[in-house]
């Protein structure tokens, strides 16, 4: 484990840059919802927070003993080869690269990784899969994103023998907010949950623990099995 000072392992939560007001300040900022603080240091972890570099991404990496790269807004979908859908939201392609590079300085270092909702199709883009821009195209429902700010409720069936099946089990519900979702599959990824409409919701490499989930285990305060795994993984590959 990377020397801390504590038991914990250190695990790197990437976070947004976004435009922000604390007492009397109004100012850019690197930010993070607290749920993913919470949450990783319930599990047993020590989060900390990583933002948006210019470079450094192997130092990051480096640094920690495990990664998870956090939900945000829509990926820019020039670094998927398609033409922006007229409900695309706002993109951040400053954030995209800098997640893409962490990625897979973490991969190539063999880093624990855990994707949350935008950290699913980051994964899935790094390694050459597309993204669906607006997935009531094809669903024609908007359970997975009800309302600005609100979160649907998805019944996710996850893949027998699968990485996330042994944490969670062979169904799980879950708290979403996408609109979009993962169209063609990256290389060496392997779809292992679904939700009952046919929505890829989770992804994983087989034989490491690269896990890629499209909801937000973070608002669920109740359930920290995934974090949990990744804080165990990072013992493990550290040990």
């Amino acid at each position: 484990m990377v020397s801390n000072g504590s038991d914990r392992p250190v695990i790197g939560i990437t976070s947004y840059v976004e435009r922000a007001r604390w007492g009397v300040w109004d100012r850019e900022a690197a930010l993070l919802p607290t749920g993913y603080v919470r949450a990783v240091h319930r599990a047993g972890g020590l989060p900390v927070l990583l933002p948006v570099l210019p470079d450094s991404a192997d130092d990051a990496v480096s640094a920690v003993d495990g990664l998870i790269i956090a939900g945000g807004p829509d990926l820019d979908p020039a670094g998927y080869g398609q033409t922006p859908h007229s409900l695309l939201g706002a993109t951040s392609p400053e954030r995209d690269d800098w997640e893409s590079r962490l990625l897979r300085a973490a991969l190539a270092a063999g880093t624990p990784v855990l994707g949350v909702c935008r950290g699913a199709q980051v994964l899935n883009v790094a390694l050459g899969g597309t993204l669906r821009q607006h997935l009531p195209d094809l669903v024609e429902h908007a359970g997975h994103q009800p309302a600005p700010a609100e979160f649907g409720r998805t019944r996710v069936r996850l893949a027998p023998g699968s990485r996330v099946a042994a944490v969670l089990g062979a169904q799980v519900e879950v708290p979403c907010y996408h609109h979009q979702a993962l169209a063609e599959i990256g290389r060496d990824l392997v779809v292992t949950g679904r939700a009952e409409d046919g929505t890829p919701e989770a992804v994983e490499l087989p034989g490491r623990f690269a896990i890629g989930v499209q909801w937000h285990p973070e608002e669920d305060r109740t359930d920290d099995r995934l974090f949990a795994a990744l804080v165990a993984a990072a013992e493990e590959e550290g040990a």
